[in-house]
């Protein structure tokens, strides 16, 4: 029996969501609510109306609804237009990547067609935040290939007040799914003033080098990009003047997070 998801996008030939080409599958809903989030029409679960609305992926017999973002989805729906993309996989080493918002608030859609896409031979990702119960990634770990796993800030008080949850559950997670095995690129939003400070970024340092496997590190340059969305949907964009850094600046980060020995990418 096919599971059903809500879903609000489906990315075709993404080369920033995991090795070589993907089909990026978004997620609706996340317990997270970054400042500088650029999926802002990811935050809560359900479909939403919009005026406007150019940012979102329907079904081919669904595009009446051209105000609305986010869809209800079964499993063999979404594996249908995944399975659409399998030459590029094969020729690219690339695959499914399963995004949000957060996957793992909708867990047994997520662990179906991750079941679906490990039976096709495609192999999968999934970009996280790592803020949900471990047993979760317990029920995932073996049929999925790669965590694209988020760090923001180390500081506890500092990340409740920029996302609005603790970061507790999100480290302890990274440690044991590192624990676990070799299956986490940890992936660092570079959000000037916010978490480029020396304290934070010396603290992640110390945090990443007791980290047991960590495959590969992505900074990840804040842009600007979401701007219009918040305008779209009437909601609170919180660093509005915000500049993304300069290729300078990244460079040097880059240089400075190689002093882990781990290889460091910029970009996803």
């Amino acid at each position: 029996m096919s599971v059903k998801g809500f879903i609000f996008d489906i990315k075709k030939y993404s080369i920033n969501d995991g090795p070589g080409i993907r089909t990026t599958v978004f997620f609706k809903g996340c317990p997270l609510k970054c400042w500088w989030c650029h999926n802002p029409e990811s935050q809560r679960k359900l479909p939403e109306e919009f005026e406007e609305c150019t940012f979102r992926w329907h079904l081919s017999h669904d595009y009446e609804n051209k105000h609305r973002v986010g869809s209800e989805v079964t499993s063999d729906e979404v594996l249908a237009e995944i399975k659409k993309d399998i030459p590029f996989y094969e020729e690219s080493k690339g695959g499914a990547t399963f995004s949000g918002g957060e996957p793992m608030l909708q867990i047994n859609f997520l662990n179906e067609l991750l079941i679906l896409c490990k039976t096709n031979n495609i192999t999968t990702a999934i970009d996280t935040t790592g803020y949900t119960d471990y047993k979760n990634f317990e029920l995932i770990y073996n049929q999925t290939d790669l965590f694209l796993f988020d760090l923001k800030l180390m500081d506890d008080d500092l990340h409740i007040k920029y996302t609005g949850v603790s970061n507790k559950i999100i480290h302890e997670n990274l440690k044991r799914i590192t624990d676990t095995g070799d299956k986490v690129i940890l992936r660092i939003p570079i959000i000037p003033s916010v978490n480029d400070t020396e304290k934070n970024l010396d603290e992640m340092i110390k945090f990443i080098r007791s980290l047991k496997k960590i495959r590969e590190i992505n900074l990840l340059p804040y842009h600007k990009s979401a701007n219009s969305k918040y305008d779209k949907m009437k909601k609170e964009n919180k660093l509005p003047e915000l500049e993304p850094p300069s290729k300078e600046e990244m460079n040097q980060l880059k240089d400075f997070f190689a002093s882990t020995g781990i290889k460091v990418k910029v970009g996803g």
